[in-house]
């Protein structure tokens, strides 16, 4: 039973800064990474912060400098420290994680409900 339980979501001002959490739980065999998408109203999902296969964070261009991924292995909490907020940053924020279950032989992706960010004045 894997869950992933979002939080830090809310209204901001421009320049303002923000940090989401999701705590991930379940029977887990082994986890290969978790990460942050978003997407805005009209738009397609897009990766907002994510390790790689070599655990090198990759950003999105439009992120870059201004937002962080961090992660507590202790207790399988990932962050994402926002900085500098934009309008263009209003989005839903999805948590996600992609990992082996218990029992399983296979990685799945599993994802959060979503946390709204809005930034505006």
């Amino acid at each position: 039973q894997v869950q992933l339980v979002e939080s830090g979501g809310g209204l901001v001002q421009p320049g303002g800064s923000l940090r989401l959490s999701c705590v991930l739980s379940g029977s887990i065999f082994r986890l290969n990474a978790m990460g942050w998408y978003r997407q805005a109203p009209g738009k397609q999902r897009e990766l907002v912060a994510v390790p790689d296969n070599r655990n090198i964070t990759q950003y999105a261009d439009s992120v870059k400098g201004r937002f962080t991924l961090s992660r507590d292995h202790a207790t399988n909490t990932v962050y994402l420290q926002m900085s500098s907020l934009k309008p263009e940053d209003t989005a839903v924020y999805y948590c996600y994680v992609n990992l082996v279950p218990l029992g399983s032989h296979y990685s799945d992706d599993y994802w959060g409900q979503g946390t709204q960010v809005t930034v505006s004045s």
